[in-house]
């Protein structure tokens, strides 16, 4: 009874040791970045499961579109929406107040991407993050999608503003979940927040 006291004593302190060293600073176990009170140019979506994609948003690129993805990271309109689009070999879309592909914030904004007539050289390879719309080139609101497998089909018709630096496993995890059947509801984004290299 005494060694199995003494074994239990030791799992509960090296657990208090182990656990705060795993979240310390707001930072994910094994993550290169860490919380941030003030708008960075990275972004973290973690996921009702507690997982974690981190986007690095690139406004050279697009920077109407930066700034939009930004302002609403930081109203906290994104927190728990769902990816509520997953197809196969292709993308992964959320954002959608609605759920459905038919919601945004209210409001359009200018689609960055040359044939609306704005120089964006970021290609739609795997990881890339890009906003969805519909047909008039000016119709992306808060809609966006993260790239599974290049689509070059996209480059100069959608405005791709971010790539996915930390977590494509996740998204991957979305993908194949989903087409295993295994998904028990939408996978949600609980939380959008701003995050800075460790």
């Amino acid at each position: 009874m005494k060694g199995m006291r003494n074994a239990l004593l030791i799992f509960v302190i090296v657990a208090g040791l182990l656990l705060p060293a795993c979240t310390a600073g707001g930072k994910a176990a094994n993550s290169k970045f860490t919380d941030s009170s003030e708008v960075t140019n990275y972004v973290k979506l973690t996921m009702s499961d507690d997982s974690i994609i981190v986007i690095e948003l690139d406004p050279e690129q697009a920077p109407i579109t930066v700034k939009n993805f930004q302002d609403l990271v930081a109203s906290g309109f994104y927190d728990g929406l769902i990816f509520h689009r997953i197809e196969k070999d292709f993308v992964i879309q959320g954002g959608d107040p609605d759920g459905n592909g038919s919601g945004g914030p209210g409001y359009y904004i200018k689609g960055e991407f040359a044939a609306n007539g704005v120089d964006n050289s970021l290609k739609h390879t795997r990881g890339v993050v890009s906003m969805a719309r519909s047909t008039p080139y000016d119709s992306a609101g808060s809609q966006f999608f993260i790239v599974l497998e290049a689509a070059p089909h996209l480059d100069g018709a959608y405005a791709a503003f971010g790539t996915v630096v930390e977590g494509m496993e996740v998204a991957d995890k979305i993908e194949s979940d989903y087409l295993e059947g295994k998904l028990k509801a939408w996978p949600a984004m609980k939380k959008a927040s701003f995050v800075k290299p460790a």
